[in-house]
């Protein structure tokens, strides 16, 4: 009998090449739990195949790789107080973990939408290719959420300011500012990576790459750090908006208004996250807190009202509570990285991504 999960996860063998396609292109490819399962078990499988020694994903149709998870899912889910979220995440990460040191190449091909849960099944692989339709971005404080799968950690290693302007921001990015970031490595022309997938059935990686990597058109960010470096170093989301309103750039003046129309809790938090990812070390204990945060914010209004605004209703005017940075207070912050016993994520170290007790 075949599943959802079949349907939506193409599995398919080639030479010495395991390739994945996320196949609901109506939904840019946004992951489901099933989808997630999928994953994990052909990853799983592939790696103690010897005749696999490159796995290859991609998405179906010409709109993206993958939006991220099923963020309606999730809204139905918070509104009813359910649990079918956090035990997605807690398979996503764990997939995120695993994806961030599988053993074998793993090639992501990161066209079109790059958002989200798909920045997780990409952006922690080991070759990462954007073209020059890539949009890369974790745009969570825009439906009051936080950077997740593994985003905090990706963001915190970005140079400068960087990472904390995507992160607040939500702001998509081009192949050169991928690259700049760190959420990428190489640029390889949309019109070249069918040749690329499929000459990976037949030669090793660092061959195939030399053949069609070329260098990125011009990106934006580099020519911006002269304000996005110095405002983000603020202390606190405040001091960042009022840093980036005393600018001239024409950019700063935008990145501010766009901050003042995020949810107020998800910037403080996301700031928050961000700085604590820096002293967390690998991975895993990224991972950990962002689950911890994760869940949290299934019991914050913002998560369900930006939701409603942006997806259900499409009204793009979401009401969040509190509505001003101001009225966001030092304990409403504290609650989304305090444990709660029986609902946290333990995951093992590299090369181990199960999960472990506590």
């Amino acid at each position: 009998m075949t599943t959802a999960a079949d349907e939506h996860v193409l599995l398919r063998t080639e030479g010495r090449a395991g390739y994945i396609t996320l196949n609901r292109p109506k939904a840019l490819n946004a992951l489901t739990h099933d989808m997630v399962r999928a994953l994990d078990e052909a990853l799983a499988l592939w790696e103690k195949d010897p005749a696999v020694e490159t796995v290859v994903i991609a998405g179906a149709g010409d709109r993206g790789l993958c939006a991220g998870g099923d963020i309606r899912a999730i809204h139905d889910d918070a509104r009813t107080g359910g649990t079918a979220s956090a035990d997605f995440w807690r398979d996503e990460y764990r997939l995120n973990a695993l994806i961030a040191h599988y053993p074998k190449p793993y090639v992501a091909l990161m066209d079109g939408i790059v958002m989200g849960g798909g920045v997780g099944v990409s952006a922690h692989g080991s070759v990462r290719v954007v073209t020059e339709r890539s949009r890369v971005a974790m745009p969570e404080t825009g439906i009051g959420f936080v950077p997740d799968v593994g985003g905090t950690y990706l963001l915190a290693l970005a140079p400068g300011g960087l990472g904390t302007h995507l992160a607040l921001t939500g702001a998509a990015v081009g192949a050169a500012d991928a690259l700049l970031c760190g959420l990428a490595d190489h640029f390889v022309p949309s019109g070249r990576l069918p040749a690329l997938a499929a000459e990976l059935a037949h030669a090793p990686v660092h061959d195939v790459l030399a053949r069609h990597v070329r260098p990125a058109p011009p990106g934006l960010l580099d020519g911006q750090r002269a304000w996005i470096d110095p405002c983000y170093a603020a202390g606190s989301v405040e001091e960042i908006v009022a840093r980036l309103r005393a600018r001239d750039e024409p950019a700063a003046q935008e990145a501010a208004a766009t901050l003042l129309a995020k949810s107020p809790t998800s910037l403080k938090v996301t700031l928050t996250a961000l700085r604590r990812a820096r002293e967390l070390g690998p991975l895993e204990r990224v991972l950990e807190q962002e689950y911890r945060v994760s869940c949290a914010a299934l019991s914050s209004p913002d998560l369900v009202e930006g939701i409603r605004a942006q997806v259900v209703d499409k009204d793009r005017d979401p009401k969040w509570s509190p509505a001003r940075l101001a009225d966001v207070e030092a304990e409403d912050v504290a609650r989304f990285f305090t444990p709660v016993p029986g609902r946290e994520l333990r995951l093992a170290g590299p090369g181990a991504p199960q999960e472990v007790p506590w």
